[in-house]
Protein backbone atom coordinates (compact mmCIF):
# COMPACT_ATOMS: atom_id res chain seq x y z
CA UNK A 1 0.00 0.00 0.00
CA UNK A 2 1.41 3.00 -0.88
CA UNK A 3 2.55 5.33 2.34
CA UNK A 4 -0.59 8.51 2.34
CA UNK A 5 1.40 10.36 4.20
CA UNK A 6 2.75 12.27 1.63
CA UNK A 7 2.87 12.50 -2.33
CA UNK A 8 5.00 14.01 -5.13
CA UNK A 9 3.55 15.73 -8.03
CA UNK A 10 4.52 18.02 -10.54
CA UNK A 11 3.65 20.58 -12.68
CA UNK A 12 5.03 21.22 -16.50
CA UNK A 13 5.20 24.73 -18.04
CA UNK A 14 6.26 24.26 -21.40
CA UNK A 15 6.41 26.53 -24.61
CA UNK A 16 3.50 26.45 -26.58
CA UNK A 17 4.71 24.18 -29.40
CA UNK A 18 4.73 24.40 -32.91
CA UNK A 19 4.64 20.59 -33.60
CA UNK A 20 3.94 17.52 -32.43
CA UNK A 21 7.76 16.67 -32.53
CA UNK A 22 8.78 19.90 -30.55
CA UNK A 23 5.94 19.73 -27.76
CA UNK A 24 7.20 15.68 -27.39
CA UNK A 25 11.00 17.16 -27.24
CA UNK A 26 9.87 19.26 -24.12
CA UNK A 27 7.52 16.43 -22.38
CA UNK A 28 10.77 14.12 -22.45
CA UNK A 29 13.15 17.45 -20.94
CA UNK A 30 10.37 18.13 -18.45
CA UNK A 31 9.02 14.71 -17.44
CA UNK A 32 12.85 13.65 -17.04
CA UNK A 33 13.04 16.68 -14.62
CA UNK A 34 9.87 15.76 -12.75
CA UNK A 35 11.45 12.47 -12.47
CA UNK A 36 14.65 13.51 -11.25
CA UNK A 37 13.06 14.93 -8.10
CA UNK A 38 11.25 11.89 -7.65
CA UNK A 39 7.70 13.70 -8.78
CA UNK A 40 5.01 10.34 -8.91
CA UNK A 41 2.83 12.10 -11.82
CA UNK A 42 3.27 15.38 -13.92
CA UNK A 43 0.42 17.43 -15.76
CA UNK A 44 0.84 19.46 -18.57
CA UNK A 45 -0.19 22.06 -19.87
CA UNK A 46 -4.04 22.05 -21.76
CA UNK A 47 -4.30 21.00 -25.30
CA UNK A 48 -0.28 20.82 -25.26
CA UNK A 49 -0.63 18.30 -28.67
CA UNK A 50 -0.40 18.97 -30.93
CA UNK A 51 -0.62 22.61 -29.41
CA UNK A 52 -3.97 24.86 -28.61
CA UNK A 53 -5.46 25.87 -31.95
CA UNK A 54 -3.86 29.08 -33.60
CA UNK A 55 -0.43 28.71 -31.75
CA UNK A 56 1.10 27.40 -34.15
CA UNK A 57 0.55 23.50 -35.02
CA UNK A 58 -0.89 23.11 -38.54
CA UNK A 59 -3.99 20.75 -39.34
CA UNK A 60 -1.60 17.97 -40.53
CA UNK A 61 -0.20 17.84 -36.99
CA UNK A 62 -3.76 17.14 -36.11
CA UNK A 63 -4.38 14.04 -37.66
CA UNK A 64 -5.59 10.62 -36.02
CA UNK A 65 -2.19 9.17 -36.74
CA UNK A 66 0.07 11.61 -35.18
CA UNK A 67 -1.98 11.67 -32.38
CA UNK A 68 -1.88 8.24 -31.76
CA UNK A 69 1.81 8.04 -32.00
CA UNK A 70 2.04 10.73 -30.27
CA UNK A 71 0.15 9.35 -27.10
CA UNK A 72 2.60 6.18 -27.91
CA UNK A 73 5.70 8.21 -27.45
CA UNK A 74 4.09 9.89 -24.12
CA UNK A 75 3.83 6.09 -22.95
CA UNK A 76 7.38 5.58 -23.55
CA UNK A 77 8.12 8.42 -21.88
CA UNK A 78 6.32 7.34 -18.23
CA UNK A 79 7.63 4.30 -18.52
CA UNK A 80 11.55 5.07 -19.26
CA UNK A 81 11.06 7.66 -16.03
CA UNK A 82 8.61 5.32 -14.14
CA UNK A 83 6.41 8.37 -13.25
CA UNK A 84 2.75 8.90 -14.04
CA UNK A 85 1.86 11.44 -16.68
CA UNK A 86 -1.37 13.48 -17.49
CA UNK A 87 -0.84 14.88 -21.32
CA UNK A 88 -3.57 16.82 -22.47
CA UNK A 89 -4.37 16.32 -25.88
CA UNK A 90 -6.82 16.37 -29.13
CA UNK A 91 -8.41 13.38 -29.95
CA UNK A 92 -10.88 11.57 -32.12
CA UNK A 93 -14.16 10.30 -31.59
CA UNK A 94 -15.12 8.86 -35.18
CA UNK A 95 -14.92 12.73 -36.77
CA UNK A 96 -15.30 14.34 -33.89
CA UNK A 97 -12.12 16.26 -32.29
CA UNK A 98 -12.57 16.17 -28.47
CA UNK A 99 -10.24 18.22 -26.06
CA UNK A 100 -8.60 15.49 -23.31
CA UNK A 101 -6.30 14.57 -20.50
CA UNK A 102 -4.65 11.47 -20.74
CA UNK A 103 -3.51 9.42 -17.93
CA UNK A 104 -0.56 7.39 -18.37
CA UNK A 105 0.51 5.20 -15.70
CA UNK A 106 4.34 5.14 -14.42
CA UNK A 107 4.13 1.58 -16.60
CA UNK A 108 3.13 3.95 -19.80
CA UNK A 109 -0.19 1.87 -19.40
CA UNK A 110 -3.34 4.42 -20.32
CA UNK A 111 -5.45 4.21 -18.17
CA UNK A 112 -8.01 6.47 -19.94
CA UNK A 113 -9.04 10.03 -20.62
CA UNK A 114 -11.32 13.09 -19.39
CA UNK A 115 -13.27 15.15 -21.88
CA UNK A 116 -13.54 19.07 -21.63
CA UNK A 117 -17.03 18.91 -21.16
CA UNK A 118 -17.87 22.44 -20.66
CA UNK A 119 -15.81 24.29 -23.69
CA UNK A 120 -15.50 28.36 -23.95
CA UNK A 121 -17.84 29.85 -26.25
CA UNK A 122 -15.16 30.44 -28.86
CA UNK A 123 -14.01 26.85 -28.98
CA UNK A 124 -17.49 25.67 -29.63
CA UNK A 125 -16.01 25.48 -33.41
CA UNK A 126 -13.24 23.22 -32.73
CA UNK A 127 -14.02 20.55 -30.41
CA UNK A 128 -17.43 18.84 -29.44
CA UNK A 129 -17.72 18.85 -25.79
CA UNK A 130 -17.43 15.22 -23.23
CA UNK A 131 -19.97 14.52 -21.34
CA UNK A 132 -18.51 12.34 -18.89
CA UNK A 133 -16.67 12.59 -15.74
CA UNK A 134 -14.03 10.03 -14.15
CA UNK A 135 -11.45 9.98 -11.18
CA UNK A 136 -8.47 8.15 -11.69
CA UNK A 137 -5.98 6.70 -9.00
CA UNK A 138 -2.07 6.65 -8.97
CA UNK A 139 0.00 5.36 -5.92
CA UNK A 140 -3.47 4.83 -4.11
CA UNK A 141 -4.20 8.83 -4.64
CA UNK A 142 -7.68 9.28 -6.05
CA UNK A 143 -7.69 12.65 -8.61
CA UNK A 144 -9.53 14.09 -11.33
CA UNK A 145 -9.50 16.88 -13.88
CA UNK A 146 -11.23 19.59 -14.40
CA UNK A 147 -9.91 21.22 -18.48
CA UNK A 148 -9.18 25.71 -18.56
CA UNK A 149 -12.26 26.94 -18.38
CA UNK A 150 -14.73 24.36 -16.89
CA UNK A 151 -12.03 24.56 -13.68
CA UNK A 152 -12.45 27.95 -13.35
CA UNK A 153 -15.88 29.06 -14.06
CA UNK A 154 -17.90 25.70 -13.66
CA UNK A 155 -16.86 24.44 -10.13
CA UNK A 156 -19.23 22.19 -10.66
CA UNK A 157 -16.08 20.24 -12.06
CA UNK A 158 -14.30 20.26 -9.36
CA UNK A 159 -16.81 19.54 -6.63
CA UNK A 160 -17.91 16.51 -8.14
CA UNK A 161 -14.66 15.11 -8.19
CA UNK A 162 -13.98 15.94 -5.08
CA UNK A 163 -17.33 14.27 -3.46
CA UNK A 164 -16.21 11.16 -5.24
CA UNK A 165 -13.46 10.71 -3.01
CA UNK A 166 -10.34 12.92 -5.13
CA UNK A 167 -8.00 14.39 -3.13
CA UNK A 168 -6.21 16.30 -5.66
CA UNK A 169 -8.21 17.85 -8.93
CA UNK A 170 -5.14 18.58 -11.89
CA UNK A 171 -6.44 21.27 -14.08
CA UNK A 172 -4.56 21.79 -17.56
CA UNK A 173 -4.95 25.37 -18.94
CA UNK A 174 -4.26 28.13 -21.17
CA UNK A 175 -3.98 31.59 -20.45
CA UNK A 176 -1.77 34.08 -21.98
CA UNK A 177 -0.05 35.48 -25.08
CA UNK A 178 3.45 35.15 -26.70
CA UNK A 179 2.56 38.71 -28.23
CA UNK A 180 1.05 40.94 -25.95
CA UNK A 181 0.14 41.20 -22.34
CA UNK A 182 2.59 42.27 -19.44
CA UNK A 183 4.50 40.12 -17.04
CA UNK A 184 2.77 39.07 -14.03
CA UNK A 185 5.27 39.44 -10.86
CA UNK A 186 3.43 38.63 -8.20
CA UNK A 187 1.21 35.82 -7.44
CA UNK A 188 -2.58 36.44 -7.02
CA UNK A 189 -1.86 40.42 -7.06
CA UNK A 190 -5.23 42.33 -6.80
CA UNK A 191 -4.56 43.58 -10.68
CA UNK A 192 -3.73 40.25 -11.78
CA UNK A 193 -6.39 38.60 -14.02
CA UNK A 194 -8.77 36.17 -11.66
CA UNK A 195 -7.38 32.81 -13.04
CA UNK A 196 -5.09 32.90 -9.73
CA UNK A 197 -7.95 33.68 -7.54
CA UNK A 198 -10.09 30.56 -9.07
CA UNK A 199 -7.24 28.08 -8.21
CA UNK A 200 -7.52 29.34 -4.49
CA UNK A 201 -11.38 29.03 -4.39
CA UNK A 202 -11.31 25.58 -5.96
CA UNK A 203 -9.04 24.13 -3.72
CA UNK A 204 -10.67 25.96 -0.81
CA UNK A 205 -14.53 25.61 -1.42
CA UNK A 206 -14.05 21.55 -1.59
CA UNK A 207 -10.73 21.16 1.08
CA UNK A 208 -8.91 19.46 -1.73
CA UNK A 209 -5.76 20.25 -3.46
CA UNK A 210 -5.74 22.32 -6.74
CA UNK A 211 -3.06 21.70 -8.88
CA UNK A 212 -2.86 23.94 -12.27
CA UNK A 213 -0.63 23.69 -15.50
CA UNK A 214 -0.26 26.47 -17.93
CA UNK A 215 2.53 26.89 -20.49
CA UNK A 216 5.21 29.46 -20.44
CA UNK A 217 3.89 32.39 -21.99
CA UNK A 218 6.09 35.60 -22.86
CA UNK A 219 3.46 36.82 -20.94
CA UNK A 220 1.33 34.32 -19.31
CA UNK A 221 -2.04 35.36 -17.21
CA UNK A 222 -1.50 32.91 -14.61
CA UNK A 223 1.34 31.13 -13.46
CA UNK A 224 1.67 26.84 -12.85
CA UNK A 225 0.23 26.35 -9.02
CA UNK A 226 -0.56 24.15 -6.91
CA UNK A 227 -2.91 24.87 -3.79
CA UNK A 228 -3.75 23.33 -0.81
CA UNK A 229 -6.52 22.35 0.76
CA UNK A 230 -7.07 25.69 3.18
CA UNK A 231 -6.68 27.90 -0.02
CA UNK A 232 -2.74 28.67 0.49
CA UNK A 233 -0.34 28.23 -2.82
CA UNK A 234 2.05 26.40 -1.96
CA UNK A 235 4.14 26.71 -4.93
CA UNK A 236 4.13 28.22 -8.09
CA UNK A 237 6.03 28.46 -11.29
CA UNK A 238 7.71 31.80 -12.98
CA UNK A 239 6.26 33.69 -14.91
CA UNK A 240 7.60 33.45 -18.24
CA UNK A 241 10.04 30.91 -18.02
CA UNK A 242 9.79 27.03 -19.05
CA UNK A 243 10.31 24.35 -15.88
CA UNK A 244 8.59 22.26 -13.78
CA UNK A 245 7.66 22.75 -10.21
CA UNK A 246 7.37 19.97 -7.47
CA UNK A 247 5.11 19.61 -4.29
CA UNK A 248 4.94 17.46 -1.58
CA UNK A 249 1.09 16.93 -0.97
CA UNK A 250 -0.05 14.92 2.21
CA UNK A 251 -3.70 13.43 1.30
CA UNK A 252 -5.20 13.09 4.36
CA UNK A 253 -5.36 17.04 4.63
CA UNK A 254 -7.76 16.82 1.28
CA UNK A 255 -11.10 16.06 3.31
CA UNK A 256 -13.06 17.28 0.69
CA UNK A 257 -14.86 18.23 3.98
CA UNK A 258 -16.38 21.73 2.68
CA UNK A 259 -17.66 19.24 -0.52
CA UNK A 260 -19.29 16.41 1.27
CA UNK A 261 -21.57 19.03 3.33
CA UNK A 262 -23.05 20.01 -0.36
CA UNK A 263 -26.32 19.60 0.05
CA UNK A 264 -27.12 18.76 -3.33
CA UNK A 265 -31.01 18.11 -3.02
CA UNK A 266 -31.69 21.06 -2.38
CA UNK A 267 -30.83 22.51 -5.35
CA UNK A 268 -32.23 19.47 -7.13
CA UNK A 269 -35.75 20.39 -5.70
CA UNK A 270 -35.12 24.00 -6.58
CA UNK A 271 -34.68 22.95 -10.54
CA UNK A 272 -37.71 20.55 -10.22
CA UNK A 273 -39.76 23.27 -9.42
CA UNK A 274 -38.48 25.29 -11.68
CA UNK A 275 -38.87 23.44 -14.75
CA UNK A 276 -42.79 22.13 -13.67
Amino acid sequence: MHNLHFMKIALASPPPPTSVSEGLSWAEKLIGEAAKQHAEIICFPESYIPGYPGMGSTEAERSPGKLQEALEKVGQLAAENSIAVIMPMDWYQGEALLNVAFVISATGEVLGYQTKNQLDPTEDNIWIPGTERSVFEVNGVKFGITICHEGFRYPESVRWAARHDAKIVFHPHCTGSNTTGELLTEWGHINNPYYEKAMMMRALENTIYFASANYAFTYPDSASSVIGPDGACLIHGEYGKPGVIVADIDPALATGLLAKRYRSALYEKRNKEATE
